[in-house]
């Protein structure tokens, strides 16, 4: 720019930097003016239109000016407005305004100097983190780390002392599903139970389910169909009590078949360990089960058992065939069989 005299016509809601070589003081000149520039003077660049802020946008400043108790500009001895260096301020709908010497306004991601406020929607939470210790509006105390959730319909109003950290959608369990969620930290949960850290459960309420800060969605899990022909095997990563009330010990396995239930959610401390089909037996075949179980499903290691048709099971874990399903021998008349006994009975 010339430095030359010359005369700027500022018209309303235009300003300029105007800096003294003399004192190296620069001072804000807001329209509408005309402002003849002396020799010891520089006019640091064209006028610029006031930041305009309309209804339901905001806009980030850096280095805001520091602000006496009655909202006016805090100079100092030199008569150099004073700044917050490094800190940032959040604007929402005012008046233009222009910005001091040494204020800057922050681009958003999408290059706007100036934002739309975020319209939170229903089932819709933004999970936020405090940068800083402060109060907000409502007067909980935030220190620095806290996070929470900010859940719609509502409109987000950002403050310098808050990050989004991103935003949570309601999770829609359908019949026969459900929500697989861990502990982010020891909490209690809606039904009063207390969960502590990594803990994994399951939600099955039929429903949109928005996760709390403290859950973490780990999967959704779907209901296995049972049917006449197929069961479920599983096997206990920990000792618990099942969905039918019975105890399990770490390691345990069991089947689930229709006759407990037409359809079944594994249990985070189940391990699905297949879908076991139905071996059926006709009227000419039959099996021999190695180390089968008793009446109390408990596994009768090294005996045998032969199972006859007409009829069908399930093995259960532990148990299996030796050679399959065979069929029986069928002897004429002038034929016959000559056995050996292998052990007493």
């Amino acid at each position: 720019m010339s430095d030359s005299p010359h005369v700027i016509r500022l018209k309303p809601n235009q300003y300029i930097h105007i800096l003294d070589n003399n004192t190296n003081v620069t001072r804000l000149l807001t329209g509408p003016a005309t402002f003849t520039r002396q020799d010891h003077e520089k006019v640091l660049f064209q006028p610029k239109n006031c930041v305009n802020v309309p209804p339901r946008n905001y806009c980030r400043i850096k280095n805001p000016v520091v602000r006496t108790a009655d909202g006016a500009p805090e100079v100092d001895k030199n008569g150099q407005v004073k700044l917050k260096i490094g800190e940032e301020e959040i604007r929402f709908e005012q008046d233009p305004f222009p910005l001091f010497p040494g204020e800057q306004i922050v681009e958003d991601a999408e290059g706007n100097v100036v934002s739309k406020l975020r319209v939170i929607e229903k089932k819709t939470a933004l999970r936020l983190q405090a940068t800083r210790d402060f109060t907000d509006g409502d007067g909980t105390k935030r220190q620095a780390g806290d996070e929470w959730l900010f859940e719609g319909p509502g409109t987000y109003f950002p403050r310098v002392e808050v990050e989004i950290m991103e935003t949570i959608r309601a999770q829609v369990i359908e019949p026969n599903e459900a929500l697989r969620l861990r502990a982010r930290q020891r909490f209690t949960d809606s039904e009063n139970n207390v969960r502590n850290v990594g803990e994994e459960w399951l939600v099955t309420q039929t429903g949109a389910y928005l996760p709390r800060v403290t859950e973490e969605v780990v999967a959704k899990v779907k209901a296995v169909v049972l049917t006449e022909k197929v069961a479920l095997h599983l096997e206990a990563t920990k000792s618990f009590t099942d969905v039918f009330g019975k105890e399990r010990k770490a390691g345990q396995q069991w089947l689930v078949t229709f006759k407990d239930a037409a359809t079944h959610l594994p249990n985070v401390y189940e391990k699905v360990g297949g879908q076991v089909p139905i071996p059926p037996l006709n009227n000419r075949q039959y099996c021999l089960v190695l180390d089968p179980v008793d009446a109390k499903l408990a596994p009768q290691l090294g005996a045998k058992e032969i199972r006859k048709g007409e009829c069908s099971f399930f093995l259960h874990p532990g148990e299996r065939l030796e050679g399959g399903i065979q069929d029986v021998l069928v002897l004429p008349a002038d034929e016959a069989l000559l056995l050996r006994a292998e052990e007493e009975f």
